[in-house]
């Protein structure tokens, strides 16, 4: 039985790993759960409260980075604050709609945002622009924060 624990495990943290840029999958909720569940099956022992609670901490982390990061990049690029809001609205917005709208929602949004308050379609571009480079920069710090999350784990792991 405790193999088969943790092979549900592992599987939950290889999905959440997948999950971090794929849509529709929260990754780093899948990454916390199979980590708990790894920490549960040995009683805690190898790894307590100190790293989980670093590990939940990591997984909050994920998802301010993810919208922190895309508009930043809208507000690096001189985005209004209509903007800013286009591309928050335009990122949750993309979510439905797989991994075209991932990328899709954030720019558009952005741009629509920046165009109805400027009227400048040159400018809404290049605020659109600056949102998605906002949004893959947020994709990397999620990766990194999913492959720490994973590294506190082994490493609580293996020091005990």
């Amino acid at each position: 039985m405790t193999v088969f624990l943790w092979i549900i495990a592992g599987v939950l943290v290889i999905v959440g790993i997948i999950g971090t840029v794929a849509p529709a999958l929260p990754g780093p909720v899948l990454i916390f759960a199979g980590l708990l569940m790894a920490a549960w099956i040995d009683g805690f022992e190898k790894v307590g409260w100190l790293p989980l609670t670093l590990l939940g901490a990591l997984t909050a982390l994920t998802f301010v980075a993810d919208i922190v990061a895309t508009g930043a990049g809208a507000k690096k690029a001189g985005a209004s604050r209509q903007a800013v809001i286009g591309a928050t609205i335009g990122t949750v917005a993309g979510i439905f709609f797989g991994i075209v709208g991932i990328f899709v929602g954030p720019f558009a949004g952005a741009a629509a945002g920046e165009f109805l308050a400027k009227r400048d379609l040159v400018r809404a571009g290049k605020v659109g622009y600056g949102t998605l480079f906002g949004l893959v920069l947020g994709a990397a710090m999620k990766i990194a924060l999913a492959l720490a999350m994973v590294g506190v784990f082994v490493t609580a792991y293996l020091v005990e």
